[in-house]
């Protein structure tokens, strides 16, 4: 009898992407199972390849002569079943190949890592975990979710939380708190959860609080900061016992044959968007891995996002708040322009400045500011002409007083600048960015602390001590117990972004700053008014969520509808979408030139089509992106070799409605 392994191999090429059968030599048998590195032929066996084993059968589909599988690279099978299912079905809903997605979800091999989990001591079992109540929502609401395998959209307890004792406090944010005290509950049943945040300050306010409920034993981390070591060594872990995965985009396939939770913090984060092919969004990794383990399913968040309201909307989620938890104290400065005349219309208005400087003399207060640096752009002192770099024309920036002016696009510095228009050389910023803001504040706050937190300055956190914090937008440090006060600045300049998303993002920076205040701590929103001020004031997050979907429903813009982006030759993107038929919803957007493609003479249309045909336009477009790269041509000299990719597709890519 022949045992026959079906492997999938490690290539991005579309047309590899599928199952192949080889053949099992006697002496690789025991070694050859589902999930273990495996080398193979290719064609001809002077050409080897890389692959894990995804299944071994008896007998194969393919009736000839098999090769065989040339080496076993390691017996430590690194490709847990439940994630090659999962790996599948991403790619298949992304119209993109599975070994991509593989790569995320499977680090490079590394061999003390495997050794080392080769020589443990099998017997040893992890502490027993009690679940701990889950605090802030209806008593047993929340527990009785999970017991039930529940779906929900869940508002997050707007305040830090204490998860220690009176003589070892410990603070942490309260979703992060509420993820902890579910997440035991989970364990406790010794099944493991997936928790995924969207960046390093985020999984570090949330290790803290579940190793305040779990023994250490109980908590893996996946993350970008992690090297392939450490990564190889949680992976095998997390395949070794119940345990909760953390991490940013990768924590979503960490392997969990009995997954009892999959949960998200701030899915609306653009952090989630996966940077490389197939671009898949975690929020979509975690609906399918629910849809195939059974488990619950939780969206934690202020603000929640126009995909999650519209899931509630269809009662696909259902909707849980917190239950009698006080909410913090917005006060939209707009809407104290009568009393104050002119002086509302300052940068901070005379209300919150007194507010900060009365907060500050025994705790620390929070600034949120749009952009870091000195200032968010330079003009000529002469004629005003904003300045902008020699090299590739971006904006130029200062990142302090007195620096040297720096391209904030590609970084080169612009020394001896000369103005093209008037040719003066002197450089004044506008705007004011977080230094800038920080020097104000110290020369009005004389011998208060001073603190910068942005992207080049990361902070995690800063004592409980009388201080002034100037952060960017998502840097915001935390504080034991929380901010005294904090002053929410530049909300116009956001607002003023082009984007699909700007509003929503802006709210989520708002509440997401908002909820580092103590309980009771004054919240300043500055310049803005309306209805977003009003919902923050009110702390009802849930209505501008619902208008921004009825919009989108107007205008068939995501997620109302899904989209694909077709980039190519016209004569390949027009077949693409003639090939889709009646699938596509309204007009296509498009073809239309990419000027600043590489590829002169690409084009890029935009499909539009309801959630029902997802599975059929997947499938159509990708096997167009299989027949045109399985094209042969004879390029110029002769040489006859693969062509470019004539096609290039993405599905649910929000970036061509940056600018409507």
């Amino acid at each position: 009898m022949t045992t026959v392994a079906r492997v999938v191999l490690d290539s991005p090429l579309p047309q590899l992407d599928r199952l192949f059968d080889y053949r099992v030599p006697a002496e690789l048998e025991d070694d050859c199972v589902p999930g273990v590195r495996v080398k193979v032929p290719l064609r001809t066996g002077a050409r080897m390849s890389d692959a894990y084993v995804v299944e071994v059968v008896s007998e194969g589909d393919w009736p000839g002569e098999l090769s065989p599988v040339e080496q076993v690279v390691s017996p430590v099978p690194v490709l847990a079943p439940e994630i090659w299912t999962l790996a599948r079905a991403v790619a298949d809903r992304a119209a993109g190949v599975a070994s991509d997605v593989l790569r995320l979800a499977v680090p490079t091999r590394q061999v003390r890592a495997e050794k080392a989990w080769l020589a443990r001591d099998t017997s040893w079992s992890p502490p027993t975990v009690e679940p701990t109540p889950v605090t802030g929502y209806a008593e047993g609401v929340l527990e009785a979710l999970l017991a039930d395998h529940g779906r929900a959209a869940v508002d997050a307890v707007p305040h830090p939380v204490d998860l220690g004792t009176a003589d070892d406090p410990v603070w942490v944010p309260g979703w992060a708190a509420t993820l902890a005290q579910a997440a035991s509950h989970v364990v406790a049943r010794e099944q493991s959860a997936v928790l995924a945040v969207p960046d390093f300050r985020d999984v570090t306010d949330l290790e803290r609080a579940l190793l305040a409920v779990l023994p250490p034993e109980r908590v893996v981390r996946f993350d970008a900061k992690q090297t392939n070591g450490q990564r190889a060594k949680a992976l095998l872990q997390a395949r070794t016992h119940a345990v909760v995965a953390i991490g940013n985009r990768t924590a979503a396939f960490a392997p969990a044959s009995e997954l009892g939770l999959v949960a998200m913090w701030d899915d609306g984060d653009a952090s989630f968007v996966e940077p490389r092919a197939p671009y898949v969004h975690t929020r979509d990794v975690a609906l399918v891995r629910t849809a195939q383990s059974g488990a619950a399913l939780l969206f934690v968040a202020h603000a929640r996002s126009t995909d999650v309201q519209r899931l509630v909307e269809l009662h696909w989620l259902q909707e849980l708040a917190p239950y009698r938890v006080p909410t913090p104290k917005v006060i939209p400065t707009a809407q104290q322009a009568g009393a104050e005349g002119f002086a509302a219309q300052a940068r901070i208005p005379s209300t919150a400045w007194r507010a900060a400087r009365e907060a500050s003399q025994h705790g620390p207060v929070l600034v949120q500011v749009a952009n870091p640096g000195f200032g968010t752009g330079l003009v000529c002192a002469d004629c005003g002409e904003r300045a902008h770099c020699r090299v590739c024309g971006g904006p130029l920036g200062s990142p302090h007083r007195n620096a040297t002016p720096q391209c904030r696009f590609c970084g080169a510095l612009a020394v001896g600048f000369r103005c093209p228009t008037c040719g003066g050389g002197r450089l004044k910023p506008v705007g004011q960015g977080a230094q800038r803001t920080a020097d104000e504040l110290g020369r009005a706050f004389p011998g208060t602390r001073i603190v910068v937190a942005d992207g080049s300055r990361p902070l995690d956190e800063v004592p409980a001590r009388p201080a002034v914090v100037v952060a960017t937008r998502g840097a915001e440090p935390s504080v034991p117990g929380g901010y005294a006060c904090v002053l929410l600045l530049d909300g116009e300049r956001l607002l003023a972004r082009e984007g699909l998303r700007v509003q929503e993002d802006v709210l989520r920076f708002w509440t997401n700053a908002a909820a580092k205040g103590a309980p009771g701590a004054e919240v300043y929103l500055v310049g803005v008014g309306g209805k977003l001020a009003t919902a923050m004031a009110l702390w009802r997050l849930d209505g501008p969520a619902h208008d921004e979907l009825v919009d989108r429903r107007a205008l068939h813009f995501p997620p109302a509808v899904r989209v694909a982006t077709l980039t190519g030759t016209d004569e390949a993107v027009t077949a693409a979408v003639e090939a889709l038929g009646d699938a596509v919803v309204g007009a296509v957007l498009g073809p239309v030139p990419v000027p600043d493609d590489p590829v002169p003479g690409t084009v890029r249309a935009i499909v539009r089509f309801a959630y029902a045909h997802g599975a059929e336009v997947a499938a159509t477009l990708k096997a167009e992106v299989i027949r045109r790269s399985s094209t042969r041509r004879v390029l110029p000299g002769g040489n006859r070799r693969r062509a470019a990719p004539t096609l290039r597709v993405r599905l649910d890519d929000a970036e061509p409605f940056t600018e409507v």
